[in-house]
């Protein structure tokens, strides 16, 4: 009796201290792709010491977690007609701003052809489509995976497993992994390579949800992490290889750079470091010598009516893409090109807008000061003095700052598409 009860205590607690085989270590760091996995590991640790700033953010950001768990869950196959190709599994978006040019009639039910009017969002995008329910999906995850890191409330990882199950693993309502109707013009395009941007812009959000998901999170099987990976794969290996993707990495402004980042992401995510090295390293002379002026403008991003959060969103991209760098051994902040481009000058022009020392000189339609606030953050954190002066008087943000729960940038304002 005596040996089966040690032999009984042994296995308890060999249960405690070896995971099982479908999660990993509970206090492993976890394998972000942009954020920093240790730096969330020492948070974590200073939460758990009491922090009291940590403590003011970890409710804001448990606040909007809460606001998914009766949200949900979101999948492409419900909307009200399938893409054009037919397969109701195939993501839909629509263009946001092209607009119709005639009244719809019977014949005409669309009211074609239609006309481009810059930084003008068409309502029509919003219906119809799958692009409001895939932001939500990206929003959502990245919360609640965030919410579960710091807490440990396993509602949190089992809403952001059931979101991410429904949209991307299971068969009945899995999305394919490809955009090929992304972007869509009625009448005009059944699909752009520029609708990529509905995925770049945040996509790379998930994937670090789920990497800390594969912390040990209760729910998040060995199962969903191999599906997740090979879904992951499939799409790495369509923007690589599609003709939409080829164009997507031509872009010469904001696109390409997002494309970039998604790339090197999902490259890094899914173990080829390699092509994650390859694709940070080219981007300092195929986006930082070629997007980004000697004076540190931005000159394809300030030539659009909303100038401020086009530049704003560009350096999301190059900031993440900079995180992603630090991981494979490549220092994007320090690049420096030919005419003096660097990622530090370009949040340099930022900072008198961005603390409201100075107006932005250039058009803009719906201008937001806390829309640099991550950028600035990023910049404070790779060593620019300027960046790190302005900090404190940044702009927080609605919903409140989250940079020090989640350091690495986000576009703060409205994503417009």
């Amino acid at each position: 009796m005596r040996l089966g009860a040690l032999v009984a205590a042994a296995a308890a607690l060999t249960a405690v201290l070896i995971p099982a085989a479908d999660a990993a270590p509970r206090d492993a760091a976890p394998g972000t792709a942009v954020l920093d996995g240790k730096r969330l590991q020492r948070t974590k640790l200073r939460l758990a010491h009491g922090d009291r700033q940590l403590r003011r953010s970890l409710e804001d950001l448990t606040t909007r977690a809460d606001g998914w768990l009766d949200q949900g869950p979101w999948t492409v196959v419900d909307k009200p007609k399938p893409a054009p190709g037919g397969d109701v599994h195939d993501y839909l978006s629509q263009a946001p701003y092209w607009w119709p040019s005639t009244t719809p009639t019977a014949d005409d039910p669309w009211g074609c052809p239609y006309v481009q009017r810059d930084g003008e969002r068409n309502p029509e995008v919003d219906t119809g489509t799958d692009r409001q329910d895939v932001e939500k999906v990206f929003d959502s995850t990245y919360d609640l995976a965030l919410a579960w890191y710091y807490t440990g409330e396993k509602r949190y990882a089992e809403k952001a497993g059931q979101v991410l199950r429904t949209w991307f693993l299971d068969a009945g309502t899995k999305m394919n992994p490809n955009l090929d109707h992304a972007q869509f013009i009625p009448c005009k395009y059944d699909g752009r390579a520029i609708g990529i941007i509905d995925f770049s812009q945040s996509y790379t959000s998930v994937v670090d949800a789920v990497a800390l998901l594969a912390t040990g999170a209760p729910g998040w099987s060995r199962a969903d992490r191999a599906g997740m990976g090979e879904w992951n794969k499939d799409f790495l290996d369509w923007l690589v290889h599609s003709d939409f993707g080829k164009q997507e990495g031509a872009a010469d402004n904001n696109h390409g750079t997002f494309y970039d980042m998604q790339v090197a992401a999902l490259a890094y995510a899914t173990g080829d470091t390699d092509l994650a090295r390859r694709t940070v390293l080219d981007a300092r002379g195929k986006r930082v010598d070629s997007q980004i002026a000697g004076d540190g403008t931005q000159p394809q991003e300030l030539a659009r009516t909303r100038s401020w959060h086009y530049s704003t969103f560009d350096l999301v991209a190059y900031t993440r893409l900079a995180a992603i760098g630090r991981h494979v051994g490549v220092d994007l902040w320090r690049y420096q090109g030919p005419d003096g481009q660097s990622l530090f000058k370009a949040v340099d022009v930022l900072l008198p807008a961005a603390t409201g020392a100075r107006a932005w000189p250039y058009p803009e339609l719906e201008f937001h000061r806390f829309a640099a606030g991550d950028i600035v953050q990023a910049a404070a954190d790779a060593g620019d003095p300027a960046a790190r002066k302005a900090v404190p008087k940044l702009e927080s943000p609605p919903g409140g700052d989250l940079w020090t729960l989640r350091p690495a940038a986000e576009q703060l304002d409205s994503i417009a598409g």
